[in-house]
């Protein structure tokens, strides 16, 4: 039985008592058992207020525990996204690294390959010249064949024969010899227009490298006519270098964008 409800009891019983033996009391002892009801009514009436202000508190504590329960919630899942961050944060930084060293690595090689074709360079029968991040060899046409002619010149076999052994020692690319010409139309009956005459002049290069050593599996031929001038068609010096032939350096597989987020998107 709790305290509240033994006053409680004590409280009727002492009622009951007077009630029925009220004319067994003096007005003293009637007085004093007035005041003992009240004294203990009073009490219970603090009783209750101290439950009550208990209760409050327990409501209170309650919402506290709750609220800091929901908080603690709220950090371990704060805590699992800042892991998440970090992991991904982590990942783009080896990314970058990663490419950085790539990069490194393709600028080292093609110093090294412009090196090997520094005496050619020196000599002017070549330029290099880096174009959209390739590395492109280009060779005046008169260099290599006589005016209006997609047949090779003595200098011309001789210039690409120390083309093809610097290409040999460049490992895993594909050259692609792109024939170029100037905008003038074709003036013989041979070739039917300039197309033509760079299509067959890259070919030519094509099969010559092939012939003193240059794996076929790595090289390609592509005639673009008149259409990707260098310099302007008016002068004759633009028409000069206009008038070329080049080797372009193909990106490897290491170099490729990585498009593998497409490849369902293309099935």
């Amino acid at each position: 039985m709790t305290s509240r409800n033994w006053m409680l009891g004590t409280l009727l019983a002492l009622a009951g008592m007077l009630a029925s033996a009220a004319c067994g009391y003096s007005e003293e002892e009637w007085q004093g058992k007035l005041r003992e009801i009240s004294d203990l009514q009073n009490q219970l009436a603090e009783r209750d207020q101290k439950i009550q202000a208990d209760q409050e508190r327990i409501a209170e504590l309650t919402s506290e525990r709750d609220s800091l329960q929901g908080q603690v919630r709220d950090l371990f899942t704060q805590a699992g996204q800042l892991e998440a961050n970090l992991s991904e944060i982590q990942r783009l930084y080896d990314e970058a690294r990663r490419q950085q060293e790539q990069q490194a690595a393709r600028l080292a090689a093609f110093r090294a390959t412009l090196e090997k074709f520094r005496a050619m360079i020196q000599s002017g029968r070549l330029r290099v010249r880096i174009d959209r991040g390739r590395m492109i060899v280009e060779m005046a046409s008169n260099v290599l064949f006589p005016s209006g002619s997609a047949e090779l010149s003595e200098m011309g076999r001789q210039t690409l024969s120390e083309l093809a052994a610097v290409l040999m020692t460049i490992p895993d690319r594909t050259f692609q010899v792109a024939g170029h010409t100037d905008d003038v139309p074709i003036g013989s009956g041979r070739f039917k227009d300039n197309w033509e005459l760079s299509t067959e002049r890259a070919l030519s290069v094509v099969r010559f490298l092939q012939e003193v050593g240059v794996r076929p599996t790595v090289l390609g031929a592509v005639g673009y006519g008149e259409y990707q001038p260098v310099a302007d068609n008016q002068t004759e010096s633009g028409r000069e270098q206009n008038r070329r032939i080049e080797v372009v350096l193909m990106p490897n597989l290491d170099e490729l964008p990585d498009l593998s987020a497409l490849e369902a998107e293309t099935q």
